[in-house]
Order: C-alpha cells, then sequence, then structure tokens
C-alpha cells in the first residue's frame, strides 16, 4: 500500500509559475516510479510527467508533449516527496494534479498510471 498527499495548487495568472507536491509514505519511495496526472473539467484524466526509479540512485524524467520545456519532476528522496514545478503556465493547464505511484511505462511521452492515487490538487490558471 501507498498513501499519497498533494499539496501545493492554487490560483495563477497566465505566465505565472506553481509548484505542487506529494508526499508518499507506506512503501520504500526510492525505489517507487512516480507520475503525475491531470484532469481538467469534462475531461478525462491525461499524464503530466513521471520520474523512474531505474535502479540505484537514477531517475529518469518523461514529460508528456504538452508541458515539454514549461514543466520539471523532481524528487527528494529523503522526504519521500516528489514535485512538479510548473512555469509558464496557460489556462489550458488549469485542471486538478494528481499524483501517482508505481506508474508504467508505455512510451517516451506516455505512462499509464498506477494504482496509487492521491487526492488531488486543484490548479488554475487564470487568463
Amino acid at each position: 500500500q501507498v498513501q499519497l498527499v498533494e499539496s501545493g495548487g492554487g490560483l495563477v495568472q497566465a505566465g505565472g509559475s506553481l509548484r505542487v507536491s506529494c508526499v508518499a509514505s507506506g512503501r520504500t519511495f526510492r525505489r517507487l516510479s512516480m507520475a503525475w496526472f491531470r484532469q481538467a473539467p469534462g475531461k478525462e484524466r491525461e499524464f503530466v510527467a513521471a520520474i523512474s526509479w531505474s535502479g540505484g540512485s537514477t531517475y529518469y524524467a518523461y514529460y508528456a508533449d504538452f508541458v515539454k520545456g514549461r514543466f520539471t519532476i523532481s524528487r527528494d528522496n529523503a522526504k519521500n516527496t516528489m514535485y512538479l514545478q510548473m512555469n509558464s503556465l496557460k489556462p489550458e493547464d488549469t485542471a486538478v494534479y494528481y499524483c501517482n505511484a508505481d506508474p508504467k511505462f508505455e512510451h517516451s511521452t506516455m505512462w499509464s498510471a498506477g494504482v496509487y492515487w492521491g487526492q488531488g490538487t486543484q490548479v488554475t490558471v487564470s487568463s
């Protein structure tokens, strides 16, 4: 079992920045691949970014095409925490952002979700 708690959402103007966080518990965090998904009103939940564990202390970041160059995923294993730094935000980034544990690699810009979800944090970008 993995418990996930997101924080850091809020309201920001277009062009601004925001960082959301996810604290994990219940399993050895450093061995978990982790991901962010988001769901906008009336739309399906979609992959945003993932940070994989590839053994030892090696991690790789993956991004959906629509966030490349704007969002950065990172993790602090000492704090059991994953982050998503979001820059150059656009109104279309408005969504509930969900933390996900143990996702599965599909291809370089897509991961499918694992079974563990946080409760989500709302990010609203005003124009």
